[in-house]
C-alpha cells in the first residue's frame, strides 16, 4: 500500500511542479482526490515537507550531469574527487599485479 501512496504522492509533486505551483500538501491531497487515489493522510504532507526548499526543476535536470557531486558541495566536491584519484589509480595498479602473480603460479580464472 506504501508503494502506492508514494508514487501517487510523487506523481502529484511533480504535475504541481510542472504548472509552477508551490508543493504544499492541501495541494497534494487535492490532486490525490480528484485522481481518486486514496492514501494515509500523512503522506501529502510529509511529501511537502521533503520537497520544501528544494528546486525539484533543477534536481530532474541535473540528476545525470554529475558524479556524486551535490549543489551546494561547490569546490569541496571536485578536490575531493581529485584526493581520491590517485588511492584509485594505486588500486588499479595493485589489482593488475595480483591478476599477474596468479597467471605466473600457472593458473588463473579462465584456464
Amino acid at each position: 500500500m506504501s508503494t502506492k501512496a508514494e508514487l501517487a504522492c510523487v506523481y502529484s509533486a511533480l504535475i504541481l511542479v510542472d504548472d509552477d505551483i508551490a508543493v504544499t500538501g492541501e495541494k497534494i491531497s487535492t490532486i490525490l482526490k480528484a485522481a481518486n487515489v486514496d492514501v494515509e493522510p500523512y503522506w501529502p504532507g510529509l511529501f511537502a515537507k521533503a520537497l520544501e526548499g528544494i528546486n525539484v526543476k533543477d534536481l530532474i535536470t541535473s540528476i545525470g550531469s554529475g558524479v556524486g557531486a551535490a549543489p551546494a558541495g561547490g569546490a569541496a566536491a571536485p578536490a575531493a574527487a581529485a584526493a581520491a584519484a590517485p588511492e584509485a589509480k594505486k588500486e588499479e595498479k595493485k589489482e593488475s599485479e595480483d591478476e599477474q602473480s596468479d597467471d605466473d603460479m600457472g593458473f588463473g580464472l579462465f584456464d
